[in-house]
């Protein structure tokens, strides 16, 4: 069976994830943490260790930022030696070990404010969130530095929940699926079987809450409760100490939240299907309620299907991502189309100005798409991942790394722009992890086959000991054009499986200057999709052959600017087109058009794609004529708002 790489095998050498990787390890990760500390998140931790006296500072989950930070940081710096995130990684790792408690105990919301309270309100207040990503940090820093100190902190937390939670009821679940995700991959590391076991109790346990709307209405109070008497101690503090100051949020986004989202958002909570307590997960058949919960509930149970025995659960899983994918995912590839709830609506129902698509989601999914590829193999679902990487997800992070998305629509009046920070900045560092692990979702291979999943510019050790390496040199996403070059002593015999992704009309293979015809998979039966886009016809390209050193192969693939159609049933966007090339999504953004962009009726022939030098230090654009001959500019649309507030809209008439 392929296994994917790990991060010691694959580098991202050049081109478009390159230049994002170094921007991650030079910018992005050190603003984070200066945001962290500017906001009193770390500061957290210091109180809970004894080490400095104030009052705790954000949300109750907000452990969990510091947390995501870390495991990004973890995997920035195997291929980025910087001493200077070293040392920060290192001294955050001594502050949790000292912060944490004997027992194993680590959540400073309770040991700073409820210091004889734990495992309070778990539907509300996500103490197994936060451990959850405390353990993939953890798991994320050994697996790059060998070092078994912050797999310790982990191991001991992991080992307290094992003890309460083994054989405790259901009400014992999270209401964010997340510890589900990091006891696997914990097990993995450790082969700790526990850990597993543990995992598997919680999916299983998920939904059989009896009078959840009872209890999920009693935990809401009394979290409310708690807030408030949090906030009447922070007063009292705050008269103490006048001289203190608190670090002041850029203004929210304007964000378009209906009359009817009140009333819709209390009824999923209460239900349960807001955090997938509605039903059990075996009898869950639609994607429903909190778009990055769903996620992770459903990357966790593809794990799962991964290990032998549970292989009756990869239908059900294929069946409701297929519901997803075709009737509650907009163009760009983002998820949620309900604010509050940040969840999925109805089949159909992708208002593209009320769209909460979190950047988080869009992340959720892709993890759950590449676990589907790992357990199925199947094209689709590396095609997905793709897609929203370069769209949905990408979107969330400017250019100059230093300011952020967190809920993305698909068109704005004016009123959202990048912030600086977020009271709520669980988006920032989660895509730093992604971006920073890119490697590990290039292939997959063994002794015998080398799949392609992704096509970033690359080194990939095939086989240590043949000294077997192949280098990918990608133009993706804007030129056409992926060569693939075996480095190595010998000739090897391998079946090399190539993703032709849906999105290219078609694709020319050459081997060494030749023009060859390789083998086609089969496409496989999918059903119409109300974003116009079809998954599942990516396929793979097969050449089996014995290779030899610096055997060439060129993939061409023909990238026409496409237009694709929404269904009608869309509000606001039916009938309209969203305008593609290769897998980048584009959109009008007023700044770069004199007339009013809501209204464009498009002349599609005139549209041609280009890279402009003028625009934001080179942008690849796609111009053209309205079908009253006045221009048009279209801009990615993950790089929209990188010149403050505009316009912007994905559709054209």
């Amino acid at each position: 069976m392929m296994r994917e790489p790990t991060l010691h095998e694959v580098t991202i050498t050049s081109g478009f994830w390159r230049d994002r990787q170094n921007l991650n390890a030079a910018q992005a990760i050190f603003y984070q943490w200066q945001k962290l500390e500017a906001t009193r998140c770390i500061d957290n931790f210091r109180i809970a260790a004894g080490l400095i006296s104030g009052f705790r500072e954000g949300f109750f989950f907000s452990d969990s930022d510091a947390y995501k930070w870390l495991d990004a940081a973890s995997r920035i710096m195997f291929h980025y030696k910087d001493p200077q995130l070293i040392k920060l990684v290192d001294d955050f790792i001594d502050l949790l070990a000292k912060a944490q408690q004997s027992d194993g105990y680590l959540y400073t919301y309770n040991q700073i404010q409820f210091p004889r309270q734990r495992w309070v309100d778990l539907q509300v207040e996500h103490e197994f969130y936060c451990l959850g990503h405390l353990i993939e940090a953890a798991v994320s820093h050994y697996e790059t530095t060998a070092e078994t100190k912050l797999l310790s902190i982990a191991q001991k937390a992991a080992d307290l929940l094992v003890k309460e939670f083994a054989d405790s009821t259901p009400e014992y679940t999270d209401g964010h699926e997340e510890i589900e995700i990091a006891l696997i991959k914990l097990w993995k590391a450790t082969d700790r079987i526990e850990y597993l076991s543990l995992a598997k109790t919680f999916v299983e346990r998920r939904g059989t809450i009896k009078l959840f709307p009872l209890k999920m209405l009693s935990q809401v109070l009394d979290s409310n409760r708690r807030m408030n008497l949090v906030a009447k101690m922070r007063q009292a503090w705050l008269r103490e100490h006048p001289d203190h100051k608190t670090f002041k949020l850029p203004e929210r986004n304007k964000n378009v939240v209906p009359f009817w989202a009140v009333p819709r958002f209390v009824v999923n909570a209460l239900s349960g299907k807001y955090n997938q307590q509605h039903k059990p997960v075996a009898d869950q058949k639609k994607a429903e309620g909190h778009s990055v919960r769903f996620c992770y509930l459903k990357t966790a149970e593809t794990m799962l299907a991964q290990i032998p025995g549970q292989e009756n659960r990869i239908q059900p899983l294929r069946e409701i991502w297929t519901q997803m994918v075709t009737r509650r995912m907009y163009v760009t590839g983002g998820i949620g189309s309900l604010p509050l709830s940040e969840g999925f609506g109805r089949d159909y129902e992708l208002d593209p100005e009320v769209a909460y698509a979190e950047t988080c989601a869009a992340l959720g999914s892709m993890f759950w798409s590449h676990e589907m590829a790992n357990l199925t193999g199947e094209a689709p679902f590396e095609d997905l991942f793709e897609w929203q990487l370069y769209n949905a997800a990408s979107v969330g992070i400017a250019r100059d790394g230093c300011s952020y998305f967190y809920n993305n629509p698909l068109t704005s009046h004016g009123t959202i722009n990048r912030a600086e920070w977020y009271d709520v900045p669980c988006c920032p560092s989660n895509l730093s992890r992604v971006w920073a692990s890119l490697g590990k979702h290039v292939c997959s291979f063994d002794h015998s086959e080398i799949r392609i999943n992704q096509f970033f510019s690359s080194k990939i050790n095939i086989d240590s000991q043949r000294q077997i390496f192949l280098h990918i040199d990608s133009e993706l996403p804007w030129g056409n054009q992926v060569k693939l070059r075996f480095d190595m002593e010998k000739p090897a015999p391998y079946d090399l499986i190539m993703r032709l992704p849906a999105w290219a009309d078609g694709c020319s293979v050459l081997l060494n200057g030749e023009v060859i015809i390789v083998h086609l998979s089969s496409s496989l039966p999918g059903s119409p999709s109300a974003n116009g886009l079809d998954f599942f016809a990516a396929r793979w390209m097969r050449l089996s052959r014995s290779f030899n050193p610096d055997d060439e192969i060129v993939l061409i693939f023909d990238m026409p600017v496409r237009l694709i159609k929404q269904d009608r049933r869309l509000p606001k966007c039916g009938g309209k087109y969203a305008v593609a090339r290769g897998p980048i999504v584009y959109c009008l953004e007023s700044v770069d058009n004199s007339k009013d962009i809501m209204s464009v009726k498009v002349n599609a022939e005139s549209l041609k794609s280009f890279c402009d030098a003028t625009l934001m230090d080179g942008t690849w654009v796609i111009r053209g004529l309205d079908i009253s001959g006045e221009p048009i500019t279209f801009i990615p649309y993950m790089l929209w708002a990188n010149r403050g507030k505009s316009q912007m809209t994905v559709f054209v008439k």
